[in-house]
């Protein structure tokens, strides 16, 4: 089974996919300060940002209940060091492949588990909570590895996974948790 959730999340699209013990993702509650420096713009604008996703000590013991994950990686080429609108292109690329591998998970009847990826929720071009309506897509949406404190890079080191892919790329994580003893090592 632990196979199959692999190559199923490789299938997406993803460079680089790995399986990790829950106590080898690094947490540390001072990324929520990087969200709250606001350097998106989705800070208090956004249901699956802070604040609005929760309390940063709140998430982290969330997460600490997981006993293993798929930690999963894009990699995307730009031009050069400051090429935003690769990034950007490669950002929206990474959170399509995660909603669609989201939604194979669901429809193979993978339930219970915990889906992060890179910041923003994306679904929506604006989040309602700007209009001050209800999410409109509540079982959809993603929050981030940042918003629940997870520091991606000492984690992908834990994993195996290159955290910087090379000059003039850019690259995304995301990650799968699982609290069931079938795919978790004892």
């Amino acid at each position: 089974m632990r196979d199959e959730l692999l190559d199923l999340t490789l299938a997406q699209g993803f460079d680089r996919a790995q399986w990790i013990d829950g106590d080898q993702i690094v947490l540390d509650r001072s990324f929520r300060s990087h969200c709250a420096s606001n350097a998106c713009g989705l800070y208090g604008r956004c249901y699956m940002c802070p604040p609005d996703v929760g309390e940063i000590d709140a998430l982290m013991a969330e997460l600490r209940r997981y006993r293993c994950g798929i930690l999963y990686q894009s990699v995307f080429p730009l031009e050069d060091s400051f090429d935003f609108e690769g990034m950007q292109a490669g950002g929206q690329m990474h959170s399509a492949r995660s909603y669609a591998l989201d939604g194979m998970l669901k429809n193979a009847g993978y339930t219970g588990f915990l889906h992060l990826t890179k910041g923003g929720c994306g679904l929506c071009v604006v989040c309602a909570k700007t209009q001050g309506k209800p999410c409109r897509f509540q079982e959809k949406a993603l929050s981030s590895l940042e918003a629940y404190g997870v520091n991606v890079s000492a984690t992908a080191k834990n994993a195996g996974l290159p955290y910087i892919a090379g000059a003039n790329t850019v690259t995304y994580f995301g990650l799968i948790l699982f609290k069931e003893n079938a795919l978790c090592r004892d």
